[in-house]
């Protein structure tokens, strides 16, 4: 079964009480109020279109039209007017540390011909860890070393509705 026919069943197993509706994903700095809840998910989690979430013992559904990838520090408006703070989980990943700037676009270049999740900041890569992703940057000459800290990976070209 498909990721969105195991969430519809998840769905339909529950059972039958008043789930409080997410209506939109806020971006950060939104000024729409304080939040009554902090929700910290990792970068897939982060990545959705329909799922309950709980927070605070409440079931929040989220069932957007388009999937949505949830902002570190943004929020999800639900349909009471409450506010609840997205946080990006820490996470295992590598960091890579390049020569200088030509070589950091010539290691994004690799991976992103490998379509890995990165983030790419001035001085340095994070990608998700891996004994592969490890291998191949430390082949490439970059500085690897483990680093467990939130994951705000780029989003794609196609990533915002056109």
């Amino acid at each position: 079964r498909g990721p969105r026919r195991r969430a519809g069943a998840e769905l339909r197993g529950r059972k039958q009480h008043a789930m409080i509706r997410a209506t939109a994903a806020l971006p950060p700095n939104h000024g729409k109020g304080k939040p009554f809840a902090q929700l910290t998910l990792t970068s897939d989690q982060r990545r959705l279109r329909r799922k309950v979430l709980a927070v605070k013992g409440e079931e929040i559904l989220v069932d957007f039209a388009e999937p949505v990838t949830l902002e570190h520090f943004g929020a999800l408006a639900l349909e009471d007017g409450r506010l609840v703070e997205i946080v990006a989980a820490p996470e295992p990943l590598l960091e890579a540390t390049p020569r200088g700037t030509e070589h950091l676009a010539q290691l994004a270049w690799h991976i992103g011909n490998r379509h890995m999740a990165a983030q790419i900041e001035k001085k340095r890569i994070l990608v998700p860890r891996d004994h592969v992703a490890r291998t191949m940057l430390a082949g490439l000459g970059a500085e690897v070393r483990d680093v467990t800290e939130p994951f705000l990976p780029m989003q794609g070209a196609y990533h915002a509705p056109h």
